[in-house]
């Protein structure tokens, strides 16, 4: 029997050239992988692609999964070393290749989708894509973001999802269905897909994982692209639907991500502006605190003692959180 991945030009081997190196990381993703890689080859539509697996140490049965999948580089790390050390220890099996694919393992692409996101990428100083998210129902969601900021955030705190069409200032999240109807710029989205040049990867490197083990690390590295000059292009035929869910949503991780939006803040503003944006976001809970996840993470957001317990342990500390 062929293989269908072969046949689509997929190439396991770093010695031979690829269009696109697609780095996916998994944690217990056994029973989402498969969908993810029987949709790439009509997705790549003719690219020679290049597939590496990076699992963080899952204890399912992801091994006899991937075993069908001969072409595809499968790298166990042994260890969970969170999302953004899953991408660096993909990136260092990186061969000669156009470009750079990050794809979360719980994914299904439409076909072109690939082909398309890489077109983008040719386009003067675009040095990375991304695409339009459906849900199941073939709907979209709002993916794209608007760079982090104390206003925005106590809007988001605020008003939550109601009046999508507030100013920018006002909203973290693209809420108006408008701009997901039309390619162009954003600050940054979701970091499930993201296409990368290889010129932009190679010039901005490995992902913080020091700061990041997960959540936060997508909207760091397209802040570091924006400032190196690069644009980041949403595509919106380029489409993708996300199903969500594969790490799990433990109240430790709704945690992580409300402790990460302010290591990521902190990360470039000042100990005040930074102070009062943790204020901002412990507001965004404490107006949630009927839920238990975000009851949660209030506690450790308020307590510095308590984020040693999250996934992944303790960060450095930096400039602001103390």
């Amino acid at each position: 029997m062929t293989n269908p991945m072969r046949t689509a030009g997929f190439e396991p081997s770093a010695t031979v050239a690829v269009d696109c190196t697609v780095i996916t990381v998994t944690y217990n993703s056994a029973d989402r992988i498969a969908g993810l890689l029987d949709t790439l080859p009509a997705a790549a539509d003719g690219l020679r692609v290049r597939v590496i697996v990076v699992d963080n140490g899952s204890r399912d049965d992801l091994p006899a999964v991937m075993a069908k999948y001969p072409d595809v580089v499968f790298h166990p790390t042994g260890q969970n070393l969170g999302y953004s050390g899953g991408i660096n220890a993909g990136r260092e099996l990186l061969g000669e290749t156009g470009a750079v694919l990050i794809l979360n393992p719980d994914l299904e692409l439409a076909p072109g989708s690939v082909r398309k996101l890489l077109a983008a990428l040719h386009e003067d100083g675009v040095g990375a894509a991304v695409p339009r998210f459906d849900d199941e129902n073939g709907e979209p969601y709002p993916s794209l973001r608007r760079e982090p900021s104390i206003g925005r955030a106590l809007g988001d705190a605020l008003l939550g999802k109601k009046w999508p069409d507030r100013p920018a200032g006002l909203s973290e999240m693209i809420w108006s269905r408008a701009p997901y109807e039309r390619p162009g710029d954003v600050d940054w989205a979701t970091g499930a897909v993201l296409a990368i040049a290889w010129a932009a990867d190679e010039q901005i490197g490995a992902w913080d994982d020091e700061r990041f083990f997960l959540y936060s690390e997508e909207t760091d590295y397209a802040r570091r692209l924006r400032q190196a000059g690069w644009a980041i292009r949403y595509v919106p035929d380029a489409v993708v639907t996300h199903e969500g869910g594969a790490s799990g949503a433990s109240h430790g991780l709704v945690a992580l991500n409300t402790v990460n939006r302010v290591r990521y803040f902190a990360k470039y503003h000042g100990r005040f502006a930074t102070s009062v944006f943790r204020a901002v976001v412990a507001l965004n809970e404490a107006l949630r605190i009927h839920r238990p996840a975000n009851r949660y993470a209030l506690r450790v957001l308020l307590s510095r003692k308590r984020w040693a317990a999250l996934p992944g342990g303790d960060r450095p500390q930096q400039k602001g959180l103390r």
